[in-house]
């Protein structure tokens, strides 16, 4: 990422940048006082819009490491990198299908509370203690991740950039909670919209440029051959299909802060919702975010290394002002992510360990306030994880230990989503295939990756391996291996459980809770007691969205003098009029509904 220091941020940049920090801190203020119980700080109430809890999915589900793998690859192959983001749609599908209302209807405040109804108590403690310190690990590496971009774009220490961002999203996830993270979303994902729409229609035309093209069909004739083919020979649809099945069982459907957007809504149409709003954001983003590092390979080619084509195509495009704003756009897409994995994290702590096994009569105001240390816990040892790995320089380890920790993604998701949708399945079944999916996970892991000599391995993966191979080619191959890993173990999984539960019939008590949660997930919000007893919060999200909103556009609009370019200045004055405009109309449009109308059952 060292070219986009060559952009030299100005004073408009670090305006754009200080303004946007502030706006994130601000929301966690704002927030601050509403938290007074527990299903507030981790589920909004069960109040939190669609339209938010959907845009909060989409923001939450990727990092800023999207902007430089998916680039790499259309930089590279061309529209294959899209292709690999678009397996977000079917997986989504598959979520919203099979389990968005059943997430709803299990009324949870916690992604792995339901499995002590569902299967047992050991169970649920067994997916709470392996789910969070993956999160905490990876997390580490995410803010790495981020503080090198900082580091590079401000020229900081690395360590103090990674200190510094890690504080700023601890800090407005500690004070607003699952709110906080969700409107903070919302506002990232404005940013992070209009710095792709400024971007692409700059880069097309420098590129149109580049090649001698007048229209968009000269320039599509001007890349280079199969450019446009959905896979390539390095990625091809075995590579997608293994890809399809990780993200429909490990990512939409079991991915904590995912599932999370899922209940936290007041209906299950509200859920579906969410999800139908997420396919929409996926079939359009990705080739929104990554065509102009295909249009790169008309102004930029032959770069050294192709992870590197998003920034130098922003160093190379970008004024001042529009730069920072790109910059703030790519610390949006981890900050989301990673207040999202502090959230959950700390509730399934709070809701499945403290209250569960320590204090199970605790007070909403107490549980608020172990939510928020264990919101402040999560965060500093992730901040710690991420300090070892620039001190220590061991990311490889820490990866090691990730990939570890997610063999057991699949044991753990084929359980979970079978208690959804089947009755037959018994604690044991669910107990057993998780450890022998588990153990042959890590026999495989072994296997693969320390006992068998690469030429072996490259021969299974039906590709050359070649010790000068370039990076995403070995890249496709590792995670070609971690794919067929994945598939085999929740193959065993499936097969043991299936195994068990024949072998081993349910007892009587066993079938009459199971039977009692399913009539639970049969059930319409708002038909049982507890549904009545909700209330929607005195509060609404539209005045500090708004707000928000109109805030950014008055930073656009306050460095469209500084901008270069009659092309990048209408486009920043453009959108921070709009901007501008909207925010001031939906925050006076919602403080007058919210004082017309009283607040009603959930």
């Amino acid at each position: 990422m060292t070219l986009l220091a060559t952009a030299q941020l100005a004073g408009p940049d670090y305006f754009v940048l200080v303004g946007y920090f502030v706006l994130m801190l601000g929301i966690g203020v704002y927030f601050y006082r509403f938290m007074r119980g527990m299903k507030d700080y981790f589920s909004g109430g069960n109040n939190i819009p669609w339209w938010l809890s959907g845009v909060s999915f989409y923001m939450s589900s990727f990092s800023a490491t999207a902007f430089v793998f998916y680039p790499a690859l259309c930089y590279k192959y061309g529209w294959v990198g899209v292709t690999a983001l678009w397996v977000a749609v079917p997986a989504t599908l598959f979520s919203v299908l099979f389990f968005a209302k059943k997430w709803r209807r299990a009324r949870i405040d916690s992604p792995v509370e339901y499995t002590e109804t569902r299967y047992g108590p050991a169970l649920r403690q067994l997916f709470a203690w392996q789910g969070v310190p993956v999160k905490i690990v990876d997390d580490g590496m995410k803010l790495v991740a981020i503080a090198t971009f900082i580091s590079v774009v401000l020229e900081v220490q690395l360590e103090r950039s990674m200190v510094a961002s890690g504080l700023i999203i601890l800090a407005y996830t500690f004070m607003g909670g699952l709110w906080a993270v969700a409107v903070t979303d919302f506002v990232q994902f404005v940013v992070l919209s209009v710095a792709v729409v400024i971007v692409l229609p700059l880069s097309i035309l420098r590129a149109m440029e580049a090649a001698g093209a007048t229209t968009l069909s000269q320039l599509a004739e001007a890349m280079p051959d199969g450019f446009f083919n959905l896979t390539s020979p390095e990625y091809d649809w075995i590579y997608i299909s293994l890809l399809i099945l990780l993200y429909c069982l490990a990512w939409s459907s079991i991915n904590w802060p995912l599932i999370q957007r899922y209940y936290c809504v007041p209906r299950e149409k509200d859920a579906l919702k969410v999800g139908w709003l997420v396919v929409a954001l996926y079939i359009v983003g990705p080739p929104l975010m990554f065509l102009p590092a295909m249009a790169a390979t008309q102004f930029l080619p032959g770069l050294a290394e192709a992870k590197n084509v998003y920034p130098a195509l922003c160093a190379v495009l970008l004024p001042a002002g529009v730069l920072g704003l790109v910059v703030a756009a790519m610390f949006s897409a981890t900050m989301s992510m990673l207040s999202s994995d502090y959230n959950v994290c700390a509730g399934v702590l709070t809701n499945d360990v403290y209250r569960r096994l320590i204090r199970k009569n605790a007070s909403q105001r107490e549980l608020v306030a172990v939510g928020r240390t264990m919101t402040v816990v999560i965060g500093l040892i992730a901040l710690g994880v991420g300090w070892l790995m620039v001190d220590m320089g061991g990311e490889d380890l820490f990866r090691t230990m990730v990939t570890l920790f997610g063999i057991a993604t699949a044991p753990v998701a084929v359980p979970m989503l079978l208690g959804l949708i089947s009755k037959r399945m018994t604690n044991l079944s669910a107990l057993l295939g998780f450890a022998f999916g588990l153990s042959v996970g890590v026999g495989l892991y072994a296997y693969f990756y320390h006992w068998l000599p690469e030429e072996e391995v490259s021969l299974i993966a039906g590709m050359v391996w070649h010790p000068k191979a370039e990076e995403l080619v070995i890249g496709a191959l590792r995670l070609k291996m971690e794919l067929v890993l994945f598939a085999c173990n929740a193959l065993v999984t499936l097969v043991v459980m299936v195994l068990v539960r024949a072998l081993v019939p349910a007892s009587w008590e066993e079938h009459q809770r199971v039977a009692e949660f399913h009539k639970r997930l049969e059930t319409p919000i708002g038909q049982l007691d507890e549904d009545r007893q909700a209330q929607v919060a005195g509060f609404s999200p539209f005045p500090v969205v708004g707000i928000s909103i109109a805030a950014i556009g008055l930073m656009l609009l306050a460095i469209v003098f500084w901008v270069e370019g009659a092309l990048a200045q209408w486009l920043t004055a453009g959108f921070g009029g709009v901007l501008l405009v909207l925010g001031s109309a939906m925050a006076r449009w919602s403080q007058r509904q919210q004082a017309a109308e009283p607040a009603q059952p959930a």
